[in-house]
């Protein structure tokens, strides 16, 4: 390195605060009239770190903000939840209270057509607790003139007959149980043969000749022969035939849903049927079981 002669000292340190003073002088000077070079330079070196804060903020009020959003979103969720549970079971009652009002508009449009027999109705309030019956409890007894034998039917079909009556209330053997029966004939062919139970959905016809005609599908009516229900009313449709050693095996569904009882009429007698067959046919009929014996005329 040259050594700098010691009168010549001066004028370099001279020369170096010169400079030193232009560079001051050029960093006040203002970049496009906006600020000054080191104020640019402060700022682009601080303004990652502001932008990086001002993120992380942000970011840590948002998380804040939809912590309490949620919050709130989550009562709001519960409060509409249990709203729609209260108006799904508002609208499940007004569809049992509307199937209810239609059943019932059944019965009393099938009560106006069948003026001439005298029946009740009554509502379903109980089952049989055994398994060996099949049974149901109405809400109608002997204070409304029900009597044991007396058949029960829906606008449908055959449901039972009376084997109970007390004096609010009264069982029904249902048509499915072993025990029950009622006459009955095919509608087409007028082939007659009792219809009875076996304790399952279906219902068995028996003493049908191998050789009579009978179709699927076709309908079973009351026959009246069992003095308990009067003629032409629905038993049930021919479900499955097959062929016996003697009589067809025949098997019947249920006109009537067994299963979903709710209101029923009760037939109170068949005495004003019995009369107009008398007025028919000229042969006295004897009382169902279970009448009262008709007045005697009084002898003059």
């Amino acid at each position: 390195m040259v050594a700098i002669p010691s009168r010549h000292k001066s004028l370099v340190l001279l020369a170096g605060v010169i400079v030193l003073q232009v560079l001051m002088l050029a960093v006040q000077i203002k970049r496009d009239s906006e600020g000054r070079l080191i104020r640019v330079w402060t700022v682009g070196a601080v303004s990652p770190f502001e932008r990086a804060g001002s993120y992380g903020f942000g970011w840590i009020r948002d998380i804040w903000r939809h912590y309490f959003a949620l919050q709130n979103t989550t009562k709001e969720s519960e409060q509409i939840r249990r709203e729609n549970d209260a108006l799904k079971l508002q609208i499940t009652q007004l569809q049992g209270k509307a199937a209810e009002a239609d059943r019932l508009a059944a019965l009393l449009n099938f009560r106006q057509s069948q003026a001439s027999v005298p029946m009740i109705g009554a509502r379903v309030i109980g089952t049989g607790a055994g398994t060996a019956s099949l049974t149901i409890q109405l809400d109608r007894g002997e204070r409304d003139g029900i009597r044991k034998n007396m058949g029960v039917i829906t606008p449908d079909g055959v449901v039972g007959k009376v084997v109970e009556a007390y004096p609010n209330a009264s069982q029904v053997l249902l048509l499915t149980d072993k025990e029950s029966g009622v006459g009955a004939m095919l509608a087409d062919s007028r082939v007659q043969g009792p219809v009875g139970g076996l304790g399952e959905p279906l219902l068995v016809m028996k003493y049908v000749p191998n050789d009579d005609t009978v179709n699927l599908g076709e309908r079973v009516i009351t026959s009246g022969m069992d003095r308990i229900f009067p003629r032409d009313l629905p038993v049930g449709t021919v479900a499955e035939i097959k062929p016996g050693n003697q009589f067809k095996q025949i098997r019947v569904k249920p006109a009537a849903n067994l299963e979903r009882l709710e209101e029923v009429l009760v037939l109170l007698s068949l005495r004003s049927l019995e009369m107009k067959n008398e007025e028919n046919t000229g042969d006295p009929q004897p009382p169902p079981p279970g009448a009262p014996n008709p007045p005697r005329a009084a002898k003059r």
